[in-house]
């Protein structure tokens, strides 16, 4: 049976935010999204767990989209991660299980970050595309970028923004920019839609560069864990891959061809089998999976 999506607001470790949630069964499946996005990122995702039946919820990280600003004067990456981990609590006493915790690009980052702390509630992690790889390159290749430039140069009215941030973000994300929806543009403009949203984006990504440098211990890592990747990601280069392959030798890796930095986006459907495969393998001994 199809579950409803319904959204509302959360506050999670201090932070109000906007959530997009599925009633369901479980293991139930955390959504984070990455750097400038939103929960809207997921939505194609939602829609698959939507028709399996399973407990799903995605949210805007504080700093992106509609939720609470970060503290200016604090890192980044310990305020995300004091979000993420009371996100799974209050999802697995919500859903009554372990979770999955699923993030691509800076919430692939997250979900290995969260993954490090053994006392978590996790089923299992999915990083996809995640950050903090070798020399980050995304933020060099997004500030650069001249339709990011122009629209930094002068005065410029918001509609044109928005349409300058559109083409970039299909040139930047995509492996075929030209075969995403407007809708998905549409919801990734909208929360960057005038200069001064560009701009304050910018900024916490140059005060993130630095904490992504050596983000993770990845020998404290004992969930189950499916790493999915883009082998036409300009973003984050798939070869990150190895470090994690190196460091945890169980893990699952799925490279996926013709793919850019957003698999959720550009293959729903594959990802989604991908997804609801490794969720239902996460369902103990003796409790039924979704079928």
């Amino acid at each position: 049976m199809r579950q409803p999506l319904f959204e509302h607001r959360l506050e999670l470790a201090g932070y109000d935010t906007r959530a997009l949630q599925l009633l369901g069964d479980g293991p139930p499946v955390l959504l984070v999204h990455g750097f400038l996005d939103s929960a809207d990122s997921w939505r194609k995702t939602l829609a698959g767990l939507a028709r399996t039946g399973r407990a799903a919820l995605a949210l805007d990280l504080p700093g992106f989209g509609t939720a609470a600003r970060l503290d200016r004067d604090a890192p980044i990456l310990p305020q995300h991660d004091a979000f993420v981990a009371a996100a799974v609590r209050h999802l697995a006493e919500e859903a009554g299980g372990d979770v999955v915790v699923v993030g691509n690009s800076l919430g692939g980052c997250l979900v290995l970050r969260a993954a490090e702390d053994q006392e978590l509630p996790l089923a299992g992690i999915v990083p996809v595309a995640p950050a903090g790889f070798d020399h980050p390159t995304w933020f060099r290749a997004i500030e650069g970028d001249a339709l990011v430039r122009t629209v930094l140069a002068g005065p410029l009215p918001d509609r044109v923004v928005r349409a300058f941030v559109g083409q970039a973000y299909r040139q930047l994300a995509f492996a075929r920019p030209r075969a995403i929806e407007a809708a998905v543009v549409n919801a990734f403009v909208q929360h960057q839609s005038t200069q001064r949203d560009v701009r304050r984006g910018l900024a916490t990504g140059r005060r993130l560069m630095p904490e992504l440098q050596r983000p993770f211990d990845l020998s404290r890592i004992r969930v189950p864990v499916l790493l999915v990747w883009g082998d036409r990601d300009r973003m984050v280069t798939h070869k990150g891959s190895r470090h994690l392959v190196a460091a945890l030798p169980d893990l699952q890796y799925e490279l996926l061809p013709e793919c850019g930095h957003c698999p959720q986006l550009e293959l729903p459907e594959r990802f989604g089998e991908l997804l609801e495969a490794f969720a239902a393998a996460r369902v103990p001994v003796g409790v039924e999976p979704t079928v």
